[in-house]
């Protein structure tokens, strides 16, 4: 008779941990960690480039959801299934947009961001990256990267 008594109290404690445990805030993501890999030079009809490329050391600390197909936030051009959070290259320190990935599918493709020049061109000393979190208006800044090895 006793262990009756007991499970109705025993439902109501769990209840309770579990509400307390789904109101418990998430750690908030860290800045990207953001590093030259190499540059390298390309040709297109368009002339003479050098690309520089880079990776985001903390890339795994991203969750794949946030680079999800999202179309029900605005498209990127003719994408209308542009991913959740855009990726934009900025020279340091006069924040002028140098390119960005608006398409990136999955936390690993932060392993191959890059921007281009024409060759012969001085790039910037350091450029930074935005995450841009379209869903939830977050954005996580860089560090200044180099530009050069």
């Amino acid at each position: 008779m006793r262990s009756l008594k007991v499970l109705p109290l025993l439902a109501v404690i769990l209840s309770v941990a579990g509400a307390s445990a789904a109101q418990t805030p998430t750690a908030p993501l860290p800045n990207p960690v953001l590093y030259l890999l190499h540059t390298e030079p390309y040709t297109t009809g368009s002339g003479a480039f050098i690309r520089y490329r880079y990776d985001v050391l903390n890339r795994d600390a991203y969750p794949v959801a946030m680079f999800a197909p999202a179309p029900s936030l605005p498209p990127c051009g003719n994408n209308a299934n542009a991913s959740r959070t855009w990726v934009d290259i900025f020279e340091h320190p006069t924040n002028r947009r140098l390119y960005g990935f608006c398409a990136l599918g999955n936390p690993n493709d932060l392993s191959q961001i890059w921007f281009a020049l024409p060759e012969g061109q001085i790039p910037p000393s350091y450029i930074y990256i935005e995450l841009n979190d379209r869903q939830t208006g977050t954005r996580y800044r860089s560090n200044p990267a180099d530009t050069t090895m």
